[in-house]
Parts: C-alpha cells; structure tokens; sequence
C-alpha cells in the first residue's frame, strides 16, 4: 500500500471510476464533490470525505481534480474554503480537468508561490478506460513533479507522457479532442450517407472495422447508434466547450471550424447525450 495520501475532487462519469481505480491499489483516498450524494459510493470503499477543497488538501499529499471547467477550476482554488486558502506546503495537485491552458498557467504560478507543484494532467479516453486503468495521460508541469506522482497515475492509465510545461497537457487535449471532433462527425455523415444509398448501417460498420480505418471508438460508438444508446460517456456539450477553448488556442482550420458549427448547432436539442448524437442532429 502506497504511503501518498490522495485527495479527489470532481465525481463524475469520469472521476467516480478514476478515484475507485485508486482505492483499489490501496491508496488512502479523501473526496470533496459539490454534490455531497456522490460521496456514497467512494465511503462504502473506504474513502474518507473532506467538506472543503480546503480540509482536503490539508490532509493528503497529492490532490487530483477532475471537473469540467475553467469555472470550476476557479472555484476550486480561490473561493473560499479552496486549496489556495489552506497555504499549504510541498503538495502536489494534479488537474487532470480538460480545461484551458490558460487556466493551468494562472493556476500552476499561484501553486508555486506557495511552495506547491501543479501539473496539468487530461486524460484521452472515456468511461471504460477509466474503470480498467487504462487511460491516456499527457502531462504539462516540472518533470520532477510529474515522476513523484508516476506510480499514481499508472493506476489510472496505460500510458504517462510529460509533453511540456504547465499548460503543455491542456493543448495536447485540445488537439486530440479536435480530432475526435473530427471524427464523430464524419463517422455520423458517413453512415447518413450510407443509408441514404440502401446500406443498412449494420453491413456498414462490419466493414468500417474489418478495415484499416476501424478502431475501438468506431465500435463504441457504432454499437451505440445500433442500439440508440446515447446515453452520455462524453457529453455533447462538452466537445463544444472543447472546441472553443481550441478555437481561442488559435486553432482556425476549415474542418475545425465546421465541427464547431456542427456540434453547436446539435447541442441545443442534444447537448445532454453522448457526442455521437450528433447523427440525430445532422438526419
């Protein structure tokens, strides 16, 4: 059993799965949820709760946060009862949010004022990978840092990768979910395609993965359309805020800015579900 104590914050679709993959590598954990009801499942594994970002960092070694904003990432930190407000010293915080760079550079200087280390850690990857640990993790921050906390995070993925500085691991997320921006759109374009020519969907993705361009999120997503399943792994409405913080990163491609469109338009009936529900949205 690891002697770090690890502080989670955010839970999730993603950070329920991430903070119990933690638990059971025999870390003792402490959690802080704004919604208090998701606590439950991470006490009856043995996680102990903190009521404040503050009491939680004062009582664990390294603090992983896993929300959905730069909003909350500013709550996170300065309000009151937030990290910064503890004045601690010599932790590690890992924000493994898909968040703007921006914010992790803002947030990474006032970590370091206080004698702490920040990493900017996003995940590729969705539920499933998060419940087996076998995510992929791109890392921005001091390689120091990033190779204290490496036995941590390779309980969470199958590959740990520093790309840069702070704010590094932001813009390599924002690149990879541009890509599957691109991707979900034209896997749903293609199968409209498809069908508005006679072929079942079916008899479609059984060649899309029998060939050189099918992949596992082809068949998730597939077996999603398949089964009208979109009940959110990566909500809609998140891939849009993804893509403007990667519109704002400078990111100004035609494709990219057909995606943004596409997916901004979709989001106001379908925001709530999965991404791929934006095959309803383009019928």
């Amino acid at each position: 059993m690891s002697t770090s104590k690890i502080g989670w914050i955010g839970l999730g679709n993603m950070g329920i799965p991430m903070a119990e993959q933690l638990i059971k590598a025999g870390y003792a954990v402490t959690v802080y949820n704004r919604s208090k009801e998701k606590e439950a499942a991470l006490m009856e594994m043995g996680a102990s709760i903190a009521q404040s970002p503050k009491e939680l960092i004062q009582e664990t070694d390294v603090i992983m946060i896993m929300v959905s904003d730069d909003e909350a990432i500013k709550q996170i930190f300065e309000s009151d009862g937030g990290l910064l407000e503890a004045k601690t010293l010599g932790k590690v915080i890992i924000n493994m949010s898909t968040v703007s760079p921006t914010i992790s550079k803002e947030m990474a200087a006032k970590c370091v004022e206080q004698g702490n280390n920040y990493l900017d850690a996003p995940v590729s990857g969705s539920v499933k990978q998060a419940e087996t640990g076998q995510l992929v993790i791109m890392v921005g921050g001091e390689n120091n840092a990033c190779e204290k906390v490496r036995p941590i995070l390779e309980n969470l993925g199958k590959m740990v990768l520093l790309v840069g500085e702070n704010g590094a691991g932001n813009q390599a997320k924002l690149a990879i979910n541009s890509l599957l921006a691109l991707y979900t759109q034209g896997l749903a374009e293609t199968i409209l395609f498809a069908n508005s020519n006679g072929i079942k969907t079916e008899d479609l993705l059984s060649l899309i993965n029998n060939a050189a361009i099918g992949n596992i999120f082809t068949k998730i997503k597939g077996d999603a359309i398949l089964n009208d399943n979109y009940k959110a792994a990566f909500a809609l409405k998140h891939i849009v805020k993804d893509l403007r913080l990667a519109q704002d990163e400078g990111i100004s491609s035609p494709l990219a800015k057909t995606a943004l469109k596409t997916f901004e338009d979709a989001a106001a009936e379908f925001g709530e579900e999965d991404l791929i529900a934006v095959i309803k949205a383009l019928k």
